[in-house]
């Protein structure tokens, strides 16, 4: 018969194997959707702007997506004009999946929507737009709002993609950045990462991408000089683990619309 003694033992053990898996799971690593639009003129960059933030931002905000970021390239890029970069941080692929079905019940979504949604052939409000779906790092689980104060206006968030050789040699490199520490190194050095991820559907694979974020210009060129001249990563760099891991390393410079959430 168990005593009072032997139940509070067993409550105690009970309470401790419910504590200890709760710190043992790992954050579920998120999903992102990088939308690329492709734009002709200036009245298409409108109208998508537009729909972004009069629909889709505050649809997603509906449908329980908190962080959506809006970007469009520096006014210095030649891009500038022609492309608008949208993220989504998704909890799931169910949810990327689920998510064009939500938007279609949600009324004020296609209200706000009309002029993008219902577009005649003739008047399209875009050239054409890609997607490229990605996995958080096991380092990186979740999206990070960056701790910035100054105009949006001003900020550099620098996109990176950096492609590898073949599927082998690129999981190194994200080796490098899980394991190897380039992960803590950005973030000691003040980096502001929004995310870090593997593509899993795009059209440069086997590719990663990540995204960090500076104040202006002048801040993103001397966090740079800091990282090159670190010591932790002049070690790293020169691993004979993680050598020739990058067959292309693909920068795009962009600062974030005044409706943007990150």
């Amino acid at each position: 018969m168990l005593n009072y003694r032997n139940l509070n033992v067993l409550f105690t053990l009970l309470m401790l194997t419910v504590a200890l898996s709760t710190v043992a799971a790992p954050p579920k690593r998120e999903f992102y959707e990088i939308k690329i639009y492709h734009l002709k003129n200036a009245e298409q960059e409108s109208r998508v702007e537009a729909f972004l933030k009069d629909a889709y931002v505050p649809a997603a905000h509906r449908a329980g997506i908190k962080n959506v970021g809006v970007f469009k390239p520096v006014a210095s890029d030649t891009t500038a004009g022609k492309l608008i970069y949208v993220l989504t941080p998704l909890k799931s692929l169910d949810q990327l999946l689920a998510l064009p079905k939500t938007l279609d019940k949600d009324a004020s979504y296609a209200s706000a929507g009309k002029d993008y949604i219902d577009a005649n052939y003739k008047n399209a409000p875009y050239a054409r737009f890609e997607s490229i779906v990605l996995q958080a790092f096991t380092s990186a689980p979740m999206l990070t709002k960056p701790n910035l104060t100054g105009p949006k206006s001003q900020r550099v968030y620098e996109l990176r993609s950096y492609e590898g050789h073949t599927e082998k040699i690129y999981q190194n490199k994200v080796k490098m950045f899980n394991d190897g520490g380039e992960v803590p190194l950005f973030k000691r050095l003040g980096f502001n990462a929004v995310f870090y991820a593997e593509v899993i559907a795009g059209s440069h694979m086997p590719n990663l991408m990540y995204m960090t974020t500076f104040e202006d210009k002048a801040s993103r060129d001397a966090h740079w000089k800091s990282f090159s001249d670190d010591a932790e990563w002049n070690k790293l760099k020169v691993n004979p683990e993680y050598q020739n891991n990058v067959s292309k390393n693909t920068s795009f410079f962009l600062y974030p619309t005044d409706y943007s959430d990150i």
